[in-house]
């Protein structure tokens, strides 16, 4: 008998790991780094079960609940979807690309409201948190993981305040209005994520609000992480290439634990994965890092930073504060797969959305055009061979068919400047509740 929604579990057995230093320890419940390692570094899971086991009496992305960290089931997750491409593999000549879609499209199985892979961090991050918690999340976002988020706090009563920029807005679309439980906070025009991000974390100083974590949390990598899940468990083994845009590289990275995982299982064969990370230009800040082989991220201005957020299509793809440097970030992660970096246009991702949509059926986000206009780059510079397994991540889509039903937008229930004092902020929020 298939188990459903709000069903009981055990909680995933695991420890922590610090990548750079090796050491394992246990996880006090939110733990987001080494207590004993001052350095900056990543903490990975080491989960009890060691083998790929997608779980059948579980739904939505819960099947893969072995390889994250959950302590309960949420309500209305839907897990990614992998299938073996023709169309835009016939177009690229590739003999053996699998795209992996997160987003909606009922008729392959897709079926994330909210169109973005973004949930997919939402239902794990979520899922971790103990039942009992009685402080409010903390959410920065530059606009799908706010979607997500508020979506999936909605549908389970999980308090939640959204940190959105206020040009982000436009994101902020539902199929059905929010529960209360659901506050949206957005710092002014002109702000970008980075902002948002900053506005968060003066608010984080109230013990009353915690913050999610960003790609330190490893309930967001592994979420993420499932995409990967979804494909080798289609195309039976680990890619040679692997392919998605990046604001943040946090998929990219949990892409490259997730095959880390697979290959100790042994089943799948070795992680020679390459992986392929793409920016929006003119916002190129870990593009131009890596193309001047730079650990350290190069120097970016404010001013600079938001005037190309604003230019840019795939707004999503802004962070100026990723975990690029970090030990286990994607600096990291690209030297180990011996991947590279894309640049592309909004020219370029125009002209994709719309071919896209003729060969597959269905609407891309920019974000996710932008990983396929990469993945065409690397087929015409040899980078990938028409005989490689290639894996797809196209991150989100569906918004045609899913807002054709009608939907609501969701208005900031406040409008903060980030320049604000954190007690002036933190009285202002706290007000909401």
């Amino acid at each position: 008998m298939k188990l459903f929604e709000n069903v009981k579990i055990d909680p995933t057995g695991y420890k922590l790991v610090n990548v750079r230093t090796g050491r394992i320890f246990e996880d006090e419940g939110w733990t987001l780094a080494d207590p004993e390692d001052s350095s900056p570094a990543l903490v990975r899971a080491v989960y009890d079960q060691k083998k790929f086991n997608p779980r059948d009496d579980l739904r939505g992305i819960y099947r893969y609940a072995d390889w994250m960290p959950v302590k309960r089931i949420l309500r209305k997750s839907a897990a990614p979807v992998t299938y073996k491409s023709k169309g835009l593999a016939n177009w690229l000549g590739l003999n053996n690309l699998y795209i992996t879609f997160s987003g909606w499209n009922p008729k392959i199985g897709a079926r994330m409201q909210t169109c973005s892979f973004k949930e997919t961090e939402a239902f794990s991050i979520l899922a971790r948190m103990d039942r009992k918690e009685n402080k409010v999340l903390i959410v920065q976002s530059a606009g799908n993981t706010a979607r997500a988020f508020a979506q999936v706090c909605s549908d389970n009563d999980i308090p939640v305040v959204i940190c959105i920029p206020q040009d982000n807005l436009h994101d902020m679309w539902f199929r059905r209005r929010l529960s209360k439980c659901v506050k949206v906070v957005a710092v002014p025009h002109g702000c970008d994520y980075y902002d948002a991000i900053t506005l968060g974390e003066k608010l984080a100083r109230s013990p009353r609000f915690f913050l999610e974590g960003g790609a330190k949390n490893v309930a967001r990598r592994d979420g993420m992480g499932t995409t990967i899940l979804s494909c080798v468990e289609k195309m039976g083994r680990i890619p040679d290439a692997y392919f998605q845009a990046v604001g943040s590289g946090t998929g990219a990275i949990a892409a490259w634990e997730n095959a880390e995982r697979l290959a100790y299982d042994g089943r799948f064969g070795q992680n020679n994965m390459r992986v392929y990370a793409v920016q929006n230009a003119p916002f190129s800040l870990m593009y131009d890092s890596w193309k001047a082989d730079s650990r350290e991220l190069l120097p970016l201005t404010p001013e600079a930073g938001r005037h190309q957020a604003e230019i840019i299509l795939a707004k999503v793809l802004s962070n100026r504060k990723p975990p690029y440097s970090i030990a286990g970030g994607l600096y990291d992660v690209l030297k180990y797969s011996h991947g590279d970096m894309y640049l592309v246009n909004n020219d370029e991702i125009v002209w994709t959305l719309l071919r896209f949509r003729n060969l597959e059926g269905y609407d891309l986000l920019p974000a996710a055009a932008a990983a396929v206009v990469a993945l065409e780059k690397a087929v015409k510079e040899g980078a990938v061979g028409k005989d490689e397994y290639v894996m797809l991540n196209c991150t989100g889509g569906g918004t045609l068919a899913a807002m054709a039903k009608g939907y609501h937008m969701r208005e900031p229930d406040l409008i903060l400047s980030p320049d604000l004092d954190a007690d002036e902020i933190i009285a202002k929020v706290e007000a909401l509740f």
